[in-house]
């Protein structure tokens, strides 16, 4: 069985040792290049993502949120910032350098109100009981797993009945015009960046590939549906720069 790696093609079970080696690679400046490459706008993106989540502030509720892919705790502190309950956040990620990162600047966060903790795990398997959360989150990963549709069946395994799935990545612009420009800032101007920013480029042209390569919103919304999921909602941005998903488990 065979996937993409960006415009390549490799046997499935290759894949994920070879998204392991991009994302060790650039651990170190990860978020500072997300806000080269978005001009910040992954902030808003992010920010958006978790007001659509509406997360409980009613202190003796338990709520856990898994953040799938999120090993530099971007979205988690937005979570935990966001929450005040009984609970924690968890942070899964496949590799250990974007984990170390993560868990540096949980060290430095200020008077946390709800913990993060940090964990080594695929998200085609994940270390969590079934129906065990209530939330699950992803942002920017979904694209990277060599198998959609088993880390859609896991994201349904460990939620709770109700509970919610967010899944926020990049898009298909949708704006006549903006298209094209926004091919040539990819293939161009990515790389250059990873490279002036990150120390090589080539990390990031198969994360500008990787993009390309994803399916349209309406593919991947079904991809949702046939995983279990019920009341899946699209919201664009930026012109479809990027979407979020949403679902719950019925």
């Amino acid at each position: 069985m065979e996937t993409s790696f960006g415009f390549r093609t490799v046997p499935v079970e290759e894949k994920q040792g070879l998204v392991n080696r991009v994302f060790d690679r650039v651990a170190s400046r990860y978020d500072l290049m997300n806000d080269a490459m978005s001009g910040g706008l992954h902030r808003a993106w992010k920010d958006a993502m978790v007001a659509w989540l509406g997360a409980p502030r009613r202190p003796r509720t338990v709520y856990r949120v898994i953040d799938v892919a999120g090993g530099t705790g971007d979205v988690a502190f937005r979570v935990a910032r966001g929450i005040e309950v009984r609970g924690a956040v968890t942070v899964a990620d496949i590799s250990p350098e974007m984990l170390a990162v993560g868990a540096r600047r949980d060290a430095r966060r200020l008077r946390p109100t709800t913990p993060c903790r940090f964990v080594a795990a695929n998200a085609e398997a994940l270390p969590l009981e079934d129906r065990s959360h209530d939330a699950y989150t992803i942002a920017f990963g979904i694209r990277n797993v060599a198998r959609r549709d088993v880390a859609l069946a896991e994201a349904h395994r460990v939620l709770r009945r109700g509970g919610r799935f967010l899944c926020l990545e990049f898009s298909r612009v949708d704006v006549p015009g903006l298209a094209a420009l926004y091919d040539a800032y990819s293939f161009r101007a990515i790389p250059a960046m990873g490279r002036a920013i990150a120390g090589d480029a080539e990390p990031y042209r198969y994360l500008v590939e990787s993009i390309r390569t994803f399916p349209n919103p309406g593919r991947f919304a079904a991809e949702i549906e046939r995983a279990g999921f019920g009341a899946v909602k699209v919201r664009l941005l930026s012109g479809g720069v990027a979407a979020i998903h949403s679902a719950f488990k019925l």
